[in-house]
């Protein structure tokens, strides 16, 4: 039932549940509370420098972590820390490898990732979207580093970064509190901008979420509404420097809502017994911003359940006096619950909040902590020097000592006794145990009964193969493979090594990987047929593209497998993904030498009349901007000196390479710029200018106002009476075919080159206000189409459901690929981009459907037609996913077939 209160809101000075001001305790390397089975890394280089050595202002063994062997550039080496549960962390500190003077590696810079779950991993961003750290300038002074924004967290890995090989060693500390909120996702539709005449445009977006944005909903994760950080009176002014006005709020419009509320969704590590939730708001009326009206939450015990009916919370007496922000606090009565879901109504134009926390019941939080108590100090920490002393390594350096700023970790008390004993004869039974099986197994070795298992059998275990039906998955133990010197090479080229000890590599024809889906987490291990007999080569990341299909009648199976699928090949795939994280166009080989030998053929724009306007995506090693160039109509006119302010802003799109990118990732911008510069087409997007003289690095490419195809079509109907009557969005057949004109066109041009897209779809595709359609390449870095994409290993993402079977099975990328992808891309303009391809399949089920395709037995799933679509336009489609190459049609016919369609 709903509980009414009648509350007369007056600022307080109420704080949130965290101030990262004073969470910043040591949370337990270097006192150790922090054990050493709670510390791994992904190599080592001895048993002496292995990750239990990495406590800082601590010497044992060889002094530090050192990951195995010198660390490349391109490496992903880390040091993973276990804290127990999830802490709120604010600071980091390091130091290098000292070794009482005999040591002098240490890390300049390192990047951190983290995890609430060790599912999902995230990488820590600055608030400008910064990834890397600055580290050490010596081996023996800690350096510590604020996290602005702080994360919430319960693994932690820290990644040395290196620009040359080198020698890196570490020791680190974690600094931060107890998360005792629990909560460790919230769901809210994306902030919105205000930009009213006159007025600072105001950004009121959720910059530091570190979850999924899709269909402009964020889930998945946790940002500026639990960073502790508590907005102004003014929403305009912000506690941060260099950051855009808006920034410590989140806030929405009410006449985006029909329904005049917002809803939140909150998720939890635990079942809870709430008592109350604490939210923040503006209360700025003179500009139109009040806090809710009224707010109402109901609950679920578990996340697969369904909403409970009974619903708590309150209504509002608005305060039209006094326009400072302030905390509104919630009675939840007890309520339990694992998820919640709170709906918050307008009282104005916009509402606007900048921290949530939720407080549960006193009883609830001693039991629920105990397990996290145990593994905290029962003493204050006395390692922290007093301020102004000093300590030293060795009686000839002086160490840096730790600021007094940085607190010792909360007082703990040990559980009782009972709870002592408990454990103790848990102990002793384990013991006992261990003791029995090690005299069984002695007596068995004894007699000659133990045989030392082959080691891939006692890693790898059971393996999936995908069945003949396409949909489903049959299990089998494969056969041991003998293991020779060539099979060992080709084995670490598919995985590199990472300094721990390999399985026992199986040969060419028998090759695993591990394949992770972006959006649902869910793992399938899959093994190739015997290829042996192909005659297809394999491909390079960036060698020509093949144009000849393998001759698959002469491919058998593995033995046990009725049907087999090739393996993902990983090692044609990894640069799909440019260094922007947007797609890398595939080109011969002889192209790219050629490109290498010849200059750009665009202007140096100043980038000083570059406005920023929204962050579009990232990828690794950069970003893409939409931004507005200042004169840049009349620099391309090449009239440099009409650049100045009153020159009419030109949208754009720029790609930002990060200031310390490695060498080979700039290398490859500087490529992808050379290859920008030659696409002149009036159906590709262009390459405008670049800014290549200082870091960071960018090119500047051609944006449309109406965004891309994808959005522009999901917020269109069909042209009707209906539409034309109620002055609804909508676009016409002959409209569509229109745009898939263009887009053929534009394929055509790109087929004449031998350029190879390797992601077309709509989402790729940008649209003016004419409906000019314009191919462009990044749409793999946005947030926004995270789910159209399936993630190997952590370093690639395809785009799985646009993807021919020979490009998923076989890392095969031609025009022939390019030319199916058309197909989907077409499914998607004729349903007006509504619906997902294969919608009804999961991940999973899609990639099966490939090994239907490669099995040719006349069970794969095809696209149903679109409602609307010309049947004459589906039979294109469906040709264009015919299973052998050379029954799809070239873009040529493609283009000549579309155009003669069209009135």
């Amino acid at each position: 039932m709903m509980l009414c209160f009648l509350l007369l809101l007056i600022p307080a000075d109420v704080s949130s549940q965290i101030d990262p001001r004073h969470c910043r305790y040591a949370l337990g390397m270097q006192d150790g509370t922090i054990k050493d089975d709670d510390l791994t890394a992904s190599s080592q280089w001895y048993e002496s420098t292995g990750p239990h050595y990495a406590r800082l202002n601590r010497d044992e063994g060889d002094g530090a972590w050192c990951p195995a062997g010198l660390l490349q550039p391109s490496d992903m080496q880390f040091l993973q820390i276990d804290l127990g549960a999830l802490y709120f962390v604010t600071l980091v500190g390091t130091q290098g490898r000292d070794a009482r003077g005999s040591g002098n590696e240490f890390a300049r810079i390192y990047r951190m990732d983290y995890s609430r779950d060790r599912e999902r991993w995230m990488s820590w961003k600055d608030r400008s979207g910064k990834k890397v750290i600055q580290g050490n300038e010596n081996p023996y002074e800690v350096v510590l580093k604020d996290l602005g924004p702080p994360i919430i967290a319960q693994y932690v890995r820290i990644i040395p970064v290196t620009e040359i090989p080198t020698t890196v060693c570490l020791r680190v500390e974690i600094y931060g509190c107890v998360w005792s909120d629990g909560l460790t996702s919230y769901e809210a539709p994306e902030g919105q901008t205000i930009a009213a005449p006159g007025y600072p445009s105001t950004y009121l977006n959720d910059s530091t979420y570190d979850g999924i944005l899709e269909r402009r909903w964020l889930h998945g994760g946790l940002g500026q509404l639990t960073d502790g950080l508590i907005g102004l009176d003014d929403f305009v002014q912000t506690h941060q420097y260099r950051v855009w006005p808006g920034y410590d709020y989140v806030g929405w419009r009410n006449d985006s809502f029909s329904e005049g509320y917002v809803e939140l969704h909150f998720v939890f590590n635990r079942l809870r017994n709430f008592t109350s939730m604490k939210v923040h708001c503006n209360n700025m009326f003179t500009k139109g911003v009040k806090i809710f009206q009224q707010v109402s939450c109901v609950f679920k015990r578990q996340l697969v359940s369904n909403w409970e009916q009974e619903e708590v919370g309150i209504t509002t007496v608005l305060d039209d006096k006094n326009p400072s922000a302030r905390f509104v606090t919630v009675p939840l009565g007890g309520q339990l619950g694992r998820a919640a879901r709170c709906r918050f109504w307008f009282a104005d134009t916009w509402m606007m909040l900048s921290e949530i926390s939720f407080q549960c019941s006193a009883d609830e939080s001693r039991s629920k902590a105990a397990p996290v108590n145990t593994r905290l100090p029962s003493r204050l920490s006395t390692s922290a020097p007093a301020v102004g002393s000093t300590t030293s390594q060795s009686p000839s350096i002086p160490v840096k000592t730790t600021p007094p700023f940085v607190l010792s970790r909360p007082v703990e008390h040990p559980s009782d006794s009972g709870t002592s004993i408990l454990i103790g004869c848990l102990v002793a039974i384990i013991l006992l145990l261990l003791v029995i099986i090690f005299l069984i197994l002695w007596c068995q070795c004894v007699h000659g009964g133990v045989h030392k298992a082959p080691r891939r059998i006692l890693e790898e275990g059971t393996t999936m193969w995908l069945s003949p039906c396409g949909s489903a998955f049959v299990t089998q133990d494969p056969p041991v493979p003998p293991r020779d010197a060539q099979t060992t090479s080709e084995y670490e080229r598919i995985f590199p090594l990472t300094g721990e000890d390999p399985p026992m590599a199986p040969p060419a024809h028998v090759r695993k990987s591990t394949v992770k889906s972006a959006n649902s987490g869910r793992r399938l291990k899959n093994v190739e047929p015997d290829l042996t007999q192909c005659t297809s080569r394999q491909a390079s990341p960036r060698s020509t593209p093949h144009y000849a299909e393998p001759d698959l009648t002469q491919c058998t199976p593995r033995q046990g497998s009725q049907a087999g699928a090739p393996h993902y090949a990983e090692t044609d795939i990894v640069s799909l993904q440019g260094v922007t994280g947007s797609n890398m166009y595939a080109i011969p080989a002889l192209t790219v030498e050629s490109l290498t030998r010849k200059e750009v053929s665009v202007g140096e724009f100043p980038r000083h009349f570059l406005r920023f306007h929204e962050k579009l995506g990232e990828g690794q090693f950069g970003e893409v901007h939409l931004c507005e160039a200042v004169g840049l109509q009349q620099f391309l006119q090449g009239d440099c000196h009409l650049l100045d302010d009153n020159a009419q802003p030109v949208l754009v799109a720029v790609k930002k390479l990060q200031d310390n990118a490695s060498r080979n990732a700039k290398n490859d911008f500087l490529k992808e710029v050379k290859i920008m510069s030659r696409l002149k087409d009036p159906n590709i997007i262009s390459l405008l200018a670049v800014c290549i003289t200082s870091d960071p690095l960018c090119m500047i490419t051609e944006y449309m106002e109406n965004g891309d195809l994808n959005q522009f079509l999901c917020q269109r109907e069909m042209e009707s009476t209906l539409t034309h009557a109620n002055n609804i969005p909508s676009v016409s057949l002959t409209d569509l075919l229109h745009m898939a004109v263009q887009i053929s066109s534009g394929m055509r041009y790109l087929a004449s080159l031998n350029f190879v897209h390797r992601d077309l779809a709509t989402r790729n595709c940008l649209v003016d206000h004419q409906l000019t359609i314009k191919i462009a390449d990044f749409g793999m870095s946005r947030n926004l189409y995270s789910c159209d994409y399936y993630r190997i290993q952590g370093r690639a993402v395809l785009p799985i459901r646009w993807m021919a079977w020979e490009s998923i099975l076989l890392g095969k990328f031609t025009t022939a690929s390019d030319v199916w992808a058309f197909g989907v891309t077409l499914w998607e303009i004729f349903t007006l981009c509504k619906e997902q391809p294969y919608s009804q399949l999961s991940d999973e089920q899609v990639i099966a459907n490939t090994g239907s395709f490669f099995r040719n037995e006349g069970q794969q799933v095809l696209l149903a037609p679109p409602p609307r679509c010309p049947q004459l336009l589906f039979e294109l489609m469906l040709r264009c996913w015919s299973r052998d190459i050379k029954d799809r049609p070239s873009f040529e016919q493609v283009h000549r077939f579309l155009r003669d369609c069209a009135p």
